[in-house]
């Protein structure tokens, strides 16, 4: 898996992410930082503990489609290759 991950400013300068909260924002961040190499987070639950982010904050980022939900609890980035293009010698296929 990558080690350095890149946010695209066209993303994150839009008025739609910066009409979100602050909390929302930061987990944003924090979750694009622990993705893997297709976007995929296992475990959004436990960096909304480590960022003390409430849980309104996921919801958000749901409601303003920057993340696809799946039943399993994991969470997808929508916009992942537009922030993150991984060379083929480097990218590791997601394991979901």
């Amino acid at each position: 898996m990558a080690e350095r991950r890149m946010l695209s400013k066209g993303i994150i300068d839009s008025d739609n992410f910066v009409d979100m909260s602050k909390d929302a924002r930061l987990l944003y961040y924090e979750l694009n930082l622990h993705a893997d190499d297709d976007g995929f987070v296992s475990s959004p639950k436990k960096i909304m503990r480590i960022v003390e982010c409430p849980a309104d904050a996921l919801e958000e980022l749901i409601a303003c489609q920057f993340i696809i939900p799946f039943d399993s609890g994991i969470v997808l980035i929508r916009d992942w290759k537009i922030h993150n293009y991984i060379r083929a010698d480097r990218y590791t296929e997601t394991r979901f």
